[in-house]
């Protein structure tokens, strides 16, 4: 099937499904063949990093090969891990962008279209190929605007607005109309605020600070200036002490435990208890748990399981460490104020579950360990080609390990917007038993 041929006064429509442009057929070339003067791809091409760059490359290379023409009309919204980002667009037969819609939001596109008779074309009819005719549906030429071509985005704003349009659609299409997220006064919670209260309104967001002996008063006054500062009314902020629960974790188990020194155990208990206490707002209130870790913890298992884990939506999921604190900047610029304090920003990540810890003390310092990751799940490079890239191949084998071993970890995690082209779940699935260790 070459696909239908729609005509609609003077233009003679092919009609192409999504794939039909990225695989190799002759759909596009028979409808021209047949006497189409306009294609038309209709898409449902999700996002990532680099896709609206490789659709315009392919799209112009049709248009301008087969002498046509081409409307690429994409879907835009989020369904689960994907979120589609619209950005349809018209070429002339050059393959010149000539027309292009919004990104990430719903658009109207009005477009002027010079439409020729291909002299070569067959008569549809004689090599037996139906057309539906239709009647044009508007009686007056709507006026085309003056400007038709959107900005495009920067890398970081097209993150950002995958990312909100991500939240809010899995929010709104799933019937939750509020989120809730655990505070911390670290990075991610933060940029995982930012993002749902412009998705979903400060109205719709509820934040909660957990703190424990070893939270410091840093954490709650960063805590505190970030829902203070996010929207001119603020953001709901309460306040859940931990620390009576750990006491009770403390002599229900003291039996056991003794003579054990305290220890990753306890730390976990901590996150446990959170997680629990956020299960169970959204069990008593409807709200949804948004999740705040992000790509690098969840690689190397730096994570609590039942813990900070827990949640409905991981906002996060696909970002790197080092792309959470860009994030964080550019929010800051676009909205021309610090509405994520910069001491949130500058401080050095803790986990906070015991005296004096750092994120340090456990991992390589994040844009060490970022590129190492990246190199490994999105590039599917190996030790050696890794430590040829100028990495300490002893390094290289502990990240990977960690990576390897903490499988198990991600499968029992939500589910979380994809940004890169090699996301965890969807894309990037190892076996938990396995018994193979490379070095």
């Amino acid at each position: 099937d070459n696909g239908p041929l729609i005509k609609i006064g003077d233009a003679l429509i092919g009609v192409s499904i999504c794939e039909d442009i990225w695989v190799e057929n002759d759909i596009l070339r028979s409808q021209v063949a047949d006497g189409a003067n306009l294609l038309l791809n209709l898409s449902s091409s999700p996002y990532r990093l680099g896709a609206g760059g490789e659709r315009h490359t392919l799209v112009a290379g049709h248009a301008k090969k087969l002498n046509t023409p081409l409307a690429y009309c994409n879907l835009v919204g989020g369904q689960d891990e994907l979120v589609f980002d619209g950005g349809s667009f018209v070429t002339d037969a050059n393959g010149e962008v000539t027309a292009s819609a919004e990104y990430f939001r719903e658009d109207i596109l009005i477009a002027d279209i010079i439409l020729k008779k291909h002299p070569a074309a067959r008569r549809p009819t004689a090599v037996g190929r139906d057309i539906i005719e239709l009647a044009p549906s508007l009686k007056e030429k709507p006026e085309t605007p003056a400007v038709n071509r959107r900005k495009a985005l920067s890398e970081d704003e097209e993150v950002y607005e995958a990312l909100t349009l991500g939240v809010r659609d899995y929010a709104g299409k799933n019937g939750f109309d509020t989120a809730v997220i655990a505070l911390s006064g670290g990075v991610d919670s933060a940029l995982t605020t930012a993002i749902a209260v412009d998705a979903l309104g400060p109205e719709n967001v509820k934040t909660v600070y957990m703190p424990s002996p070893y939270s410091s008063p840093e954490s709650e006054s960063d805590a505190k200036r970030l829902t203070d500062g996010l929207q001119s009314g603020g953001v709901e902020m309460m306040t859940l002490p931990i620390g009576g629960a750990m006491n009770e974790y403390d002599k229900a188990l003291a039996g056991v435990f003794k003579g054990e020194e305290p220890g990753l155990a306890e730390e976990n208990i901590q996150a446990r208890i959170r997680g629990a206490m956020l299960m169970a707002l959204s069990n008593k209130f409807g709200w949804l748990v948004l999740t705040t870790g992000n790509k690098s913890e969840i690689a190397v298992g730096y994570c609590t399981l039942y813990g900070d884990t827990v949640g409905g939506f991981a906002v996060l999921k696909d970002l790197f460490k080092t792309r959470v604190y860009r994030l964080c900047r550019w929010r800051n610029a676009k909205a021309g104020t610090d509405i994520i304090p910069q001491s949130i920003i500058e401080k050095p990540p803790s986990a906070e579950l015991r005296p004096g810890q750092l994120d340090t003390d456990s991992l390589p310092p994040y844009d060490l360990l970022d590129p190492i990751l990246a190199e490994y799940i999105e590039h599917d490079k190996n030790i050696d080609e890794i430590r040829k890239l100028g990495y300490v191949k002893r390094l290289v084998i502990d990240v990977i390990r960690m990576v390897d071993t903490s499988e198990y970890k991600r499968r029992q995690g939500p589910l979380g917007v994809k940004i890169t082209p090699k996301a965890f779940g969807r894309d990037r699935r190892t076996p938990v038993t396995c018994r193979f260790i490379d070095q």
